[in-house]
């Protein structure tokens, strides 16, 4: 049997967070009715000229210098011609030869622990086309326009992926850049982020480059993975059946998990690529540069490392708080309202609030508990006013919109029993109500004890301190 290597690369658009167009001043708004926001120039309509957007050019630099890129001092707008019938210029503005971003990289960790560098191939600017809406229109398709000319930032990676897994750490890694860089929201629903992803096998140990398909408009980390399991096992079946893999663009059907042929493969000569006679080409001084490397904010894997050192958290721990940078935002409001104990906040946070989270369909931008409140509420757990336990009250309480953590406790009566006096006499109550554990838990049944140290916090309504539960509740069975 052939042992087949998997070879990936993918090709990202990320949508820029530009509130026009590229090349026009329509509007980039998603959810507006079809058609209103297409301008003349949109449309390419006789007599109209485009005008670069100077702010997906500066979005398209901050991204080169976060990934340690070349950033061209000339670059180029061409014409790639292909007719579809959302496209209504009949060709798409481009960059082929000269991309504005060159030659970058960035790791990715590995599941075992490891990390590779993936080699960036180039990042280009370019328009998006239109959308063709196939659903209510029986036996026609509708064209909606809004999204011609919306400004998208291409980046092709070099072919350095080696599975599913390692393509999809990818995506995720560059997805918690562009957000970071608040170049891109990210948003995969509503098409803003948008992966196709060439897949090839060739024998171990070959040099050569197998013939690879291209699956289109991935908006899914998921569905990434399941499509390119299922296309390596496509091609997989037809090279050992004796067959050739065509080289062709294929789309993901996710109800089916199956890969079906769109088109067969273009190569950049079909496409007739030629320089765009109506956009100068664009030049960037180092003087640019420079003010967009003043504006890049700390990055992902340095806010990770950051983490780690001055919280001292485990990398796991700091690898969790930092994919968004609106999550360690918020952590960091956390731990300073607690007064420092990182751990603690870095456990509700990822632990409780997460939960409650994913629960509610919710990411950590429309929290209903903010970092203050969190943050109050954990001080109250550091200085002892109320245990981890009532603290899960406390939050309920708090998510559903009572206040602040101090107003709660007061108004619920939920403030910690410290007095050891108290306490003692709730765990009297509690051994003379248990006789017979009491005896079996003396004569040796040690196990007895996380009994009886139940009885005490369900006669105090948990409210009792825990440390002092144990400690005085020991004393007591051993005296």
């Amino acid at each position: 049997m052939i042992e087949w290597e998997v070879v990936i690369g993918l090709e990202i658009h990320a949508q820029l967070a530009t509130r026009s167009k590229i090349f026009s001043g329509a509007a980039t708004a998603y959810g507006a009715a079809p058609n209103t926001q297409a301008c003349a120039v949109d449309l390419g309509l006789p007599g109209v000229l485009p005008v670069l957007n100077g702010r997906a050019v500066r979005m398209a630099v901050k991204f080169g210098l976060a990934v340690g890129a070349g950033i061209a001092p000339r670059s180029v707008f061409a014409r790639k011609n292909y007719f579809y019938p959302d496209l209504p210029k009949g060709y798409q503005i481009s960059q082929y030869e000269l991309p504005v971003v060159t030659r970058g990289c960035l790791t990715i960790d590995l599941e075992d622990g490891g990390t590779k560098v993936v080699g960036i191939t180039r990042a280009h600017l370019e328009e998006d086309a239109g959308k063709s809406l196939h659903e209510n229109f029986h036996g026609m398709t509708g064209i909606d326009l809004n999204r011609a000319g919306v400004p998208l930032l291409e980046i092709v990676s070099e072919p350095d992926l080696r599975s599913p897994r390692e393509a999809v750490a990818y995506a995720k890694k560059i997805h918690s850049l562009v957000r970071y860089l608040e170049i891109c929201d990210g948003n995969l629903q509503e098409g803003s982020f948008r992966c196709d992803v060439n897949v090839s096998l060739r024998p171990r140990g070959a040099s050569e480059y197998g013939t690879r398909t291209e699956t289109k408009n991935l908006n899914s980390f998921r569905f990434m993975e399941r499509a390119v399991l299922y296309e390596i096992e496509r091609q997989r079946e037809i090279l050992e059946g004796g067959g050739r893999v065509v080289q062709e663009t294929r789309l993901y059907d996710s109800e089916r998990n199956e890969t079906r042929p769109m088109r067969s493969k273009e190569e950049a000569h079909d496409y007739r690529y030629f320089p765009d006679p109506d956009l100068l080409p664009l030049e960037i001084d180092a003087a640019f540069i420079d003010e967009v490397r003043a504006t890049l904010p700390e990055l992902p894997d340095e806010k990770r490392r950051r983490f780690a050192e001055q919280y001292g958290l485990a990398a796991y721990d700091a690898c969790v708080l930092t994919v968004t940078r609106e999550l360690a935002d918020y952590y960091e409001v956390v731990v300073e309202a607690v007064g420092g104990e990182p751990k603690l906040a870095a456990n509700w946070v990822m632990g409780d609030l997460g939960g409650a989270l994913n629960k509610a369909g919710l990411d950590i931008t429309t929290a209903p508990v903010s970092a203050a409140q969190l943050g109050g509420m954990l001080r109250r757990i550091s200085d002892g006013t109320i245990s981890g336990k009532i603290a899960k009250q406390v939050f309920e309480a708090l998510w559903e919109g009572a206040g602040d953590a101090d107003r709660v406790i007061e108004e619920s009566g939920l403030r910690q029993i410290t007095d050891s006096g108290a306490i003692e006499s709730i765990i009297d109550q509690a051994l003379a109500a248990n006789p017979a554990q009491l005896e079996q838990y003396r004569a040796g049944k040690d196990k007895l004890f996380g009994f009886f140290v139940g009885q005490v916090m369900k006669a105090c309504q948990g409210k009792a301190n825990p440390a002092q539960v144990n400690a005085l509740l020991k004393k007591k069975l051993d005296g």
